[in-house]
């Protein structure tokens, strides 16, 4: 597997072919992208709508879109924060992990979760928090296997979902 950071352009302009990986990824996805609500319609994800939910993650100024691959395949997609918009929590943050469906219990989620791990413990941080949705028990078990623990409920920033703040100590 190999994991590059997808470039920043200035206006987050992404390459037609690298928005059809991306947008099939995500609509393979179609279980989260219900739970989530993050897409109008979960059957039909469209391209200018991934965009525009890329480019609102870039927006932020820490945040890192990682893209996964196989074989010259996208495989998985990650978003972190190098610090979380709250300017009270120090700790970087995992704003999403998604494997596409068709690679899934492959080794590839853990693998990216991993690397992530890797990058910000090689930075001197000293923990990873992440989100789970609370209505998302397959999300949570995966975490919880990767040893992160639960450290709070609440809604989420974003969209006042209810969620499980989860945190893994990278020292």
């Amino acid at each position: 597997m190999i994991v590059e950071s997808l470039p920043r352009t200035e206006a987050h302009a992404l390459p037609g072919p690298l928005l059809t990986e991306l947008t099939a990824l995500y609509a393979s996805n179609r279980e989260f992208q219900q739970l989530s609500g993050d897409f109008p319609d979960p059957d039909d994800i469209r391209p200018e709508q991934v965009a525009t939910a890329l480019a609102d993650e870039l927006a932020q100024p820490t945040a890192e879109v990682l893209l996964a691959r196989s074989e010259g395949r996208l495989v998985a997609v990650a978003v972190t924060l190098g610090r979380h918009p709250d300017p009270a929590r120090t700790d970087p943050w995992l704003g999403l992990l998604m494997v596409h469906a068709d690679a899934r219990r492959t080794g590839y989620g853990r693998r990216l979760a991993t690397y992530v791990e890797d990058r910000f413990r090689a930075e001197g941080r000293t923990g990873l928090r992440l989100a789970v949705l609370e209505n998302n028990p397959k999300a949570l078990a995966f975490w919880t296997a990767l040893g992160y623990e639960e450290t709070a409920r609440r809604p989420d920033l974003a969209h006042g979902r209810p969620c499980i703040v989860m945190r893994k100590s990278l020292v």
